[in-house]
């Protein structure tokens, strides 16, 4: 039942708080065998989508706990996939309930229900094609959660007249947010948080070789930023993206009137 109906029912004494309580707890959370239970309420709860984290679990694994969040949702999203997780999902689902990130270490699959769509518009920027994998997580997050997104990748300050070309694209489509991904020394985020009157959320990536490697300097560089910005852990994609989506989705509420006063 979902919560909506349970709070109609409440409002025309149809269902007194205590069953509404006990219907509303038995949203939270599907168990799958002995191996997980998946919190398919968190959306409702604090507006942040649950996903499953492929990293470190068995590949069939992967399979039914997706298998039993889109029984639920409609769609899940998967992170941090390997070769033998992408296999494994090419052999469970049909092509058709498969949407792949751009280098297949991410995939949503559904059964035909589509993402949200709330108004939100979040912009994903890169400073190298080296940080796409993590931005590409960042992405699909707040795509899942019902935001445009706009990429810009590999417009790092190495050769910055390459953002400078895409900062009209970002003029044109007004994002509510912005996750900027570097490496190396992680400069970018302070400069584009110098550039647009929006946050600024600076996602540091384990590229780079040497003293400061794994994103160590990048992640170190952002928080003594001179521009102002939010800054997540290394690689820390899904953060960066739900944190994002959740600004941008309460501006957009605001922008649609849709907030709530005193």
């Amino acid at each position: 039942m979902e919560l909506k109906n349970i709070l109609n029912k409440i409002k025309n004494n149809e269902m007194d708080l205590e069953a509404a309580e006990e219907q509303i707890r038995c949203m939270g959370y599907v168990p799958v065998s002995d191996i997980a239970k998946v919190d398919i309420f968190r959306k409702h709860r604090t507006g942040i989508m649950e996903a499953i984290l492929a990293e470190g679990k068995d590949p069939d694994d992967i399979v039914e706990i997706a298998k039993a969040q889109v029984s639920a949702t409609g769609r899940v999203l998967i992170t941090r996939l390997g070769k033998d997780h992408r296999a494994a999902l090419e052999a469970g689902f049909d092509p058709e309930e498969l949407e792949w990130s751009l280098h297949r270490t991410l995939a949503v699959v559904h059964d035909g229900t589509p993402a949200p769509r709330t108004g939100g518009v979040v912009a994903i920027i890169t400073a190298g094609t080296a940080d796409i994998d993590v931005a590409e997580e960042a992405r699909m997050v707040a795509n899942e959660m019902g935001c445009e997104t706009i990429a810009i990748y590999d417009v790092g300050v190495a050769g910055f007249h390459r953002l400078v070309g895409e900062m009209l694209k970002l003029q044109e489509k007004k994002p509510d947010s912005i996750v900027v991904a570097a490496g190396r020394e992680g400069t970018l985020p302070t400069v584009v948080s110098g550039l647009v009157d929006v946050p600024v959320i600076g996602l540091p990536v384990s590229t780079g070789y040497g003293a400061g490697a794994r994103g160590e300097a990048a992640l170190l560089s952002m928080l003594q930023s001179c521009s102002v910005l939010s800054v997540v852990n290394i690689d820390a994609g899904f953060v960066a993206g739900s944190f994002a989506a959740r600004i941008a989705n309460t501006v957009a509420k605001a922008r649609n009137g849709d907030v709530d006063r005193e």
